[in-house]
């Protein structure tokens, strides 16, 4: 009886390869590389644009400023590449287009600047400042009428941010975490993004402030605007976040909302509607269920190895 036999049938071959990465593996590179590049390529801009100096959409900070808006959009196609190239499938939890877009996003739209709107009007009954039709005239006029004043903001922020925050990051960490916690954690993270901002003349966020309450309020409010631009993303894709981003922004760069006390409105409407959106909603998919685990035949003994 031929030892060498009776060795091969107790200890079978190693694969020549090394096992490919898992999926979850894969999920939390390509995430990482993702905030990697969202912010490498935002804070370096905007750093370059602070040590330029001047307004931020004036020359020379004019370009770095603008550069950094679109770190999250060049972070989603880096990974869109490279998922490509990978062979992979869309991630599961990832939303595409689909007919009901074209229905949801107009609807969710409105909501948003319905949820700012209605904000201004409760803080006006609060004590806060009237709104001002000729202050928003004045707005458009100063970024060169309406039709530029409205490209500009469909680009610098929904077009430059919501195909990585939500078209990227949003699905990838669905796939462990639950909507809201999503919501909570990508707030978070989305505030602290836009710190730079704060150092930059000329920005909404520099004529807040870093240590005021309107700089903390619109530190908060990224967490329910992450969440209300969910909920748009899990209804009807990137398309519909846009357009919620772009509906919020627009709406309260007219009514020029800078006094905290709207700020606070808007977060408490805002908290309130995603949550009943993402309460109401069914989600895009569910969970990759768990292939059980096929047992491993024995194997064969080779000729002339023994048998039990």
């Amino acid at each position: 009886m031929p030892t060498s036999n009776y060795a091969t049938s107790v200890h079978p071959a190693r694969p020549a390869h090394p096992a490919t990465p898992s999926a979850p593996d894969r999920r939390r590179s390509d995430l990482i590389l993702f905030m990697v590049i969202a912010f490498g390529v935002s804070w370096v801009s905007w750093s370059a644009a602070i040590g330029i100096g001047g307004e931020a959409m004036k020359s020379p900070a004019a370009l770095p400023y603008l550069v950094g808006a679109f770190g999250p959009l060049i972070g989603a196609l880096v990974i869109r590449v490279r998922r490509r190239r990978r062979g992979e499938p869309v991630p599961e939890h990832a939303v595409r287009f689909r007919r009901s877009t074209l229905f949801w996003a107009p609807l969710l739209l409105v909501l948003a600047s319905a949820s700012v709107l209605s904000a201004a009007l409760l803080a006006h009954e609060a004590g806060g400042p009237a709104l001002s039709w000729e202050g928003a005239k004045d707005v458009m006029n100063d970024m060169g009428g309406p039709a530029a004043f409205l490209v500009s903001m469909v680009i610098s922020g929904p077009l430059s941010e919501e195909p990585g925050w939500r078209g990227t990051a949003y699905p990838r960490m669905r796939a462990s975490m639950g909507r809201l916690q999503v919501g909570l954690v990508l707030g978070v993270i989305w505030a602290v993004w836009h710190l730079p901002l704060f150092f930059i003349d000329g920005t909404p966020q520099k004529e807040l402030g870093l240590n005021t309450p309107g700089g903390v309020l619109f530190a908060v409010s990224t967490i329910p605007m992450a969440m209300l631009t969910a909920s748009a993303y899990e209804r009807a894709g990137v398309v519909a976040s846009i357009a919620v981003h772009f509906a919020v922004n627009t709406t309260m760069v007219l009514l020029d909302v800078k006094v905290p006390v709207t700020q606070a409105m808007i977060i408490g409407i805002q908290a309130i509607v995603a949550v009943l959106l993402l309460a109401t909603s069914r989600p895009a998919s569910g969970p990759a269920p768990t292939a059980p685990t096929a047992p491993t035949a024995p194997a064969t003994p080779a000729d002339g190895a023994v048998r039990a």
